[in-house]
């Protein structure tokens, strides 16, 4: 299980350091589709909860983070 977990950071670590700023854009646009939301009432739940809004920031700080990491 544990070897398992190790070879999936690698393959993302690997995948991520080539592409620093996929994260921050996926999360940039998940705030924006969030945005975009909140003017159609059908939307329900995710305009109610703001729930790709906080999703899109926590994603994009993560990704900063990497970058900087990697």
């Amino acid at each position: 299980m544990l070897k398992k977990f190790n070879q999936i950071l690698d393959a993302a670590s690997d995948f991520l350091a080539h592409r620093k700023g996929l994260l921050p854009l996926i999360g940039i646009l998940l705030v924006l589709t969030n945005a975009i939301l909140q003017f159609f009432p059908s939307a329900g739940w995710f305009a109610a909860t703001n729930f790709l809004l906080h999703l899109g920031v926590i994603i994009a700080i993560l990704g900063i983070m990497l970058a900087w990491a990697l």
